[in-house]
């Protein structure tokens, strides 16, 4: 228990997805302009990775990893070449049911994550966090502690640049700094404040 509480308290503060490695950038610039998208995104981030990073771990150590195949009598089998592929398309796979069961269920939850459940597939922090899944050899509970914590990670880091954006729009900003000039230099200074955590023993 102890090291699945560190596990995740790692993958929020001291190795966190955003903050730390720089990963899904892309869509925490573009949508961190809102508070309330980016809350919603963040959510859905974190959804999304606590279902993708189990379902990757099933996939890697029951089909591609060497031997993995040995349950269906091919134990020589090597199938670990196909992981990226594989792991994307099983993130297109589960972020496409995550909405239709979404719609099925709740319209209004639908109507409020549907927008941002389509720009989840091609995070590229969803894919960083199933393969640092597999580069640490977590087990399947440590997958999906270590999925909830860097969503967690994710959505604190896109949450605070929302609030940030907020503030900064009533800032008397240097010419040429408008925009997303501020914001990476902003999200240069958050970077730098969370690695305060990492001299603290997880």
């Amino acid at each position: 228990m102890e090291n699945l509480m560190g596990i995740f308290l790692n993958s929020v503060f001291v190795g966190n997805i955003l903050l730390a490695y720089f990963l899904g950038m892309c869509s925490f610039v573009a949508v961190s302009g809102n508070l309330k998208t980016a809350t919603g995104l963040g959510f859905a981030v974190i959804f999304v990775l606590a279902i993708t990073t189990p379902v990757n771990w099933f996939i890697h150590h029951y089909l591609l990893a060497p031997g993995a195949l040995a349950w269906a009598g091919l134990p020589d089998v090597d199938l670990n070449f196909l992981r990226f592929i594989t792991f994307i398309a099983s993130i297109a796979a589960m972020v496409q049911i995550v909405e239709m069961v979404i719609e099925r269920i709740s319209q209004a939850l639908y109507t409020a994550l549907g927008v941002f459940l389509p720009l989840i597939a091609v995070n590229c922090a969803i894919l960083g966090t199933s393969l640092f899944m597999v580069e640490r050899n977590y087990n399947f509970s440590e997958s999906l502690v270590f999925g909830l914590g860097s969503g967690t990670g994710w959505f604190l880091a896109i949450v605070a640049m929302a609030s940030l954006r907020q503030k900064l729009r009533y800032a008397d900003l240097p010419y040429g700094l408008e925009g997303y000039g501020i914001t990476m230099i902003v999200t240069g200074l958050m970077a730098m404040g969370f690695m305060i955590f990492s001299g603290i023993a997880l």
